[in-house]
């Protein structure tokens, strides 16, 4: 699968529990930025960017892996969506990703030429706790999107997503919370999470362990570096990731 990168803006605001320790905070804090500053990027048009002889730098059939140093539906972002969603239209060739805290925001930033989706359009709806599960979950269900995601990363909680599962939902990833303030993720919630989508027909993906991981009782302290490897490792996937890693 070839893929692509696109940040048409960067920066967030911390929304709910799984934004506590967000990789995009932690690596701007590093280089001396403020994450909390949104603004566009100079590759705001990569999608349609071309080459000198006229044909587009990203080629037919790419994944475009989008905004994932921000939210694709994030308020402050408003007035740049409109040419984000025509360059979005304009390469019906390639498929877009996306994952988003704010799906609740969805039918307020959408195209007027929407309808029930443009079907190049792929969207991820995170859930990292029971709560965020309940209440995004039904949106996602009912909102009108193509190609639908759950993502539980970072999990902090055992999650019972049993009466939101069904054939919509194209795959369910999960994973552990990376970094050095990592919060505890525990195997037994991946398996039942992993259950809950066998019995529902629903393909299943752990992406990774996380930094702080437990299994049969005992604490695990994973390095960065290893930690989708050792995800890969169980064994348990149902289906290969369309989520690239971080």
């Amino acid at each position: 699968m070839q893929g692509f990168n696109w940040n048409p803006w960067h920066g967030c605001h911390k929304l709910s529990a799984g934004c506590a320790h967000c990789y995009v905070y932690r690596r701007d804090e590093s280089c001396g930025r403020d994450a909390s500053q949104v603004y566009k990027t100079q590759t705001f048009s990569l999608p349609v960017a071309k080459k000198r002889d006229g044909s587009y730098k990203i080629p037919s059939g790419a994944w475009i892996w989008t905004c994932f140093t921000s939210d694709f539906l994030l308020a402050d972002a408003d007035a740049w969506r409109e040419d984000a969603w025509r360059m979005i239209q304009e390469r019906a060739d390639c498929r877009f990703f996306f994952v988003t805290k704010r799906i609740d925001r969805l039918l307020s930033c959408l195209p007027p030429d929407w309808g029930e989706g443009y079907d190049n359009v792929h969207i991820c709806c995170t859930a990292e706790n029971q709560d965020r599960a309940d209440y995004r979950l039904p949106i996602l269900a009912a909102a009108p999107i193509r190609h639908k995601y759950i993502a539980s990363e970072p999990l902090l909680t055992p999650i019972d997503m049993t009466r939101h599962l069904g054939a919509w939902v194209k795959q369910v990833t999960v994973g552990g919370e990376s970094g050095p303030q990592a919060r505890l993720c525990r195997y037994e919630w991946i398996l039942d999470i992993r259950r809950q989508c066998q019995e529902a027909g629903v393909p299943f993906y752990f992406k990774q362990t996380g930094a702080r991981f437990e299994k049969d009782g005992k604490i695990y302290h994973i390095k960065r570096q290893l930690q989708h490897a050792q995800a890969r490792k169980a064994g348990i996937n149902t289906t290969p990731t369309l989520m690239p890693k971080e």
